[in-house]
């Protein structure tokens, strides 16, 4: 469920007071200054997804500045990404300066010391979480602090495409779906510090976890008829491109290669039960999600050699016999 904190309705310097409370809350302690005479109202709308605190923000002209007073010595490193959707913004870390554009992204890291201003009526969506739940580098992150990044093309738009849809559905999600949404999301990101640092991801990182979620999705699923990449993917909060390069370098194989093993492998196991003589192998095939008898016998005898009919059958007569 959406939390929202507007200053719509209070005086112009409750205004004030009220907003610069609510950004610190929101994200670490931090000074804001305005930029114009008077504040105009701004919002803040937030949801939890897991791991992820994902806040809209939407208010006037301002520069928000992590001072190094204001930076405790025993607090835990949290990493905020923020995607632009309205106005720009002019982000100052580690020596860089950049200027963040509408449709494009930024990553800060709140354990130093860092400066946000934007001269205009802005609307931005974040994504705050801890350091120690992105699998890379320091160094390779810590190059990209303060640095504009375009979701056109490439890691960078698969990346931007998955976080804004995450946060348009966030407020309808369970907590189950949300925590596996916001795993993906690292993994996604993780992914793209990779990129730009020219690393491959090593086996046994995030992405294998993303892989067996995404698996234990399709076993839950196998006996639907509709599963498809598609709705695989949407389900799981990635592009079907991402989806097809996941089971490509986790698993060798298809997508619906690997569904279809995976039905085989039942009907195979179901076709030897008491069940199969009251379902018949059309029945056997239709409860694993096979909508076509003619295709599942194809399948099926590419797979072991022998028709279902013909396994059946043999399995029956040795059980007879035996």
């Amino acid at each position: 469920m959406s939390a929202s904190l507007s200053t719509a309705s209070l005086s112009a310097s409750d205004r004030a007071e009220s907003w610069r409370d609510a950004v610190s809350r929101t994200f670490v302690p931090m000074t804001v200054d305005f930029l114009e005479e008077e504040p105009s109202p701004g919002e803040i709308v937030g949801d939890r997804l897991g791991c992820l605190r994902i806040s809209r923000v939407q208010a006037g002209p301002q520069m928000a500045t992590r001072r190094r007073h204001l930076i405790a010595d025993g607090d835990s490193p949290t990493l905020v990404l923020s995607l632009q959707e309205r106005g720009t913004a002019l982000k100052e870390q580690d020596d860089r300066e950049t200027l963040i554009r509408p449709g494009g992204f930024s990553i800060t890291d709140t354990s130093r010391v860092f400066r946000t201003r934007m001269e205009e009526e802005f609307v931005f969506t974040s994504f705050h979480f801890a350091r120690a739940d992105l699998d890379v580098r320091e160094k390779d992150l810590r190059a990209l602090t303060a640095t504009a990044f375009s979701g056109a093309e490439g890691s960078a738009a698969l990346l931007t495409d998955y976080l804004s849809r995450m946060a348009h559905e966030a407020a309808e999600l369970d907590e189950a779906v949300g925590r596996r949404a916001a795993a993906t999301a690292l993994d996604l990101l993780a992914l793209f510090v990779d990129d730009r640092a020219g690393h491959a991801r090593p086996q046994g990182s995030r992405t294998a976890a993303s892989f067996e979620r995404v698996k234990e999705y399709i076993l839950r699923n196998l006996r639907d008829p509709d599963l498809s990449p598609s709705t695989i993917a949407a389900a799981n909060f990635m592009s079907v491109r991402f989806l097809h390069k996941l089971f490509q370098q986790e698993g060798g194989t298809t997508v619906g290669g690997w569904i279809r093993t995976q039905r085989l492998e039942r009907c195979h196991r179901d076709l030897l039960r008491p069940m199969a003589g009251e379902l018949g192998v059309a029945g056997i095939a239709r409860r694993w999600g096979f909508a076509n008898s003619s295709h599942f016998t194809r399948a099926f005898r590419a797979a072991y050699g022998i028709t279902p009919r013909d396994w059946q059958a043999g399995a029956h007569h040795m059980r007879r016999n035996g």
